[in-house]
Formats: structure tokens, sequence, C-alpha cells
């Protein structure tokens, strides 16, 4: 079943499907979490931000960076 889709210019390379699971909702906004490792160590993260359920290149992004 699908809950949510999004248009855009994809789709030629093939879909992706993935489980769904809810994104907590502060205000009006879904956030989400990223993070990045370099070689095998901590260097960032990243907060996403929208108002869908699906983000997208265009969402809210807040990058931080580890710093020693």
């Amino acid at each position: 079943k699908t809950i949510e889709a999004a248009e855009g210019p994809y789709g030629e390379e093939g879909m992706i499907v993935q489980q769904f699971h809810p994104l907590p909702k502060f205000g009006d906004s879904y956030m989400l979490i990223g993070s990045w490792l370099v070689n095998d160590q901590p260097a960032g993260i990243g907060i996403r931000e929208d108002r869908a359920l699906i983000t997208q290149d265009m969402s809210r992004f807040y990058p931080h960076i580890f710093v020693e």
C-alpha cells in the first residue's frame, strides 16, 4: 500500500520502496537526523525538515560539523 509518493524528475533509474516509519513532527514540520562518518569516525550530523512526510532535495537542511 502506498502511503505517500513524491513527484519529481526521478524514477528513470528505478523506484525506491521503503518501509514506512513515522517521522517525529514538531509544529508543522517532520524531522529526520542523518549522520556522516569519515574513516569510521563521527564527522557530523544533518537535520532535515519538511512539511511533507517525504523529505526532498529542497527540504530545509541544517548541517552540524564535529570539530575537536
